[in-house]
């Protein structure tokens, strides 16, 4: 009798973890995988954007500007019909997610950002997630498509003199 109450108090202890493990809830995850292609660049998908010297007394207070620079993404060779595109700039070591911009990785300036922008000068918030970044899709026509762009200073504070040097990295999204 004793065993049998040894094994009943172990069949029941087996079982208790169990009811630990309640199910809360679903998440359901879905998304779209296409034949989209594109060359990027003419095949050369890094590239650098290189911003104009500027006075440290251009970017005094907090919010100021200077030294937008256009650069564009070329993409040539679509599969036709691809409707539009634009680009997506992700989060990484280098984003500030709190303004949206790239923190400077190398360099002496100080109190400044580099933040992108469309060609309108729209802000890009970068590192957020798709659909919230400000970045605008441009329609792919012939198979080519060109994805301007706005590379720019932004002070944090008072500026100091000395170099700049950030990246980040991108997706190209199809809509």
């Amino acid at each position: 009798m004793q065993k049998s109450i040894i094994a009943s108090f172990l069949a029941i202890a087996a079982l208790a973890p169990a009811a630990a493990f309640a199910s809360d809830g679903t998440i359901t995850i879905s998304g779209t995988v296409t034949a989209q292609t594109c060359t990027i660049n003419g095949g050369t998908a890094n590239f650098t954007v290189t911003l104009p010297k500027v006075p440290a007394a251009s970017l005094a207070t907090a919010g100021s500007k200077a030294g937008a620079t256009p650069f564009t993404i070329a993409l040539t060779g679509c599969t036709a019909g691809s409707g539009s595109a634009r680009a997506f700039f992700e989060a990484g070591p280098n984003v500030d997610t709190a303004t949206g911009r790239l923190n400077i990785a190398g360099g002496g300036a100080g109190n400044v950002q580099v933040g992108l922008a469309t060609a309108a000068g729209t802000d890009i918030n970068v590192g957020a997630a798709s659909g919230a970044q400000n970045s605008t899709y441009v329609p792919i026509a012939s198979g080519n498509a060109n994805l301007t762009y706005l590379a720019q200073y932004v002070a944090t504070g008072t500026a100091t003199a000395g170099a700049v040097t950030t990246s980040v990295t991108y997706t190209i999204e199809f809509q």
